[in-house]
């Protein structure tokens, strides 16, 4: 419980944040979802662009503070992986 007012006003802008973080996240794991059944129907083309997508989404993620760079990095190299496995 905050006491003072820099406190509450501390807890207001976390909650804030979480939310954001949480908005974006939900939405990256969307995202990827619809990736990987995209690589599962082997919609080549199309998975190609999601991933253009996702990468994006990924990228300016890290931008917000949102995601470490490298997560975001091994998020896309896995994804990159599947797509290339897709071509054999």
């Amino acid at each position: 419980m905050a006491r003072n007012l820099s406190a509450e006003k501390s807890d207001r802008q976390g909650e804030k944040r979480r939310l954001r973080n949480k908005m974006i996240k939900s939405r990256a794991k969307t995202l990827v979802k619809d990736f990987v059944e995209l690589v599962d129907d082997k919609k080549k083309d199309d998975a190609r662009a999601k991933l253009a997508e996702v990468s994006s989404f990924l990228d300016k993620a890290v931008s917000k503070g949102v995601y470490h760079k490298n997560t975001a990095a091994r998020k896309k190299s896995r994804m990159h992986t599947l797509l290339s496995g897709l071509s054999k």
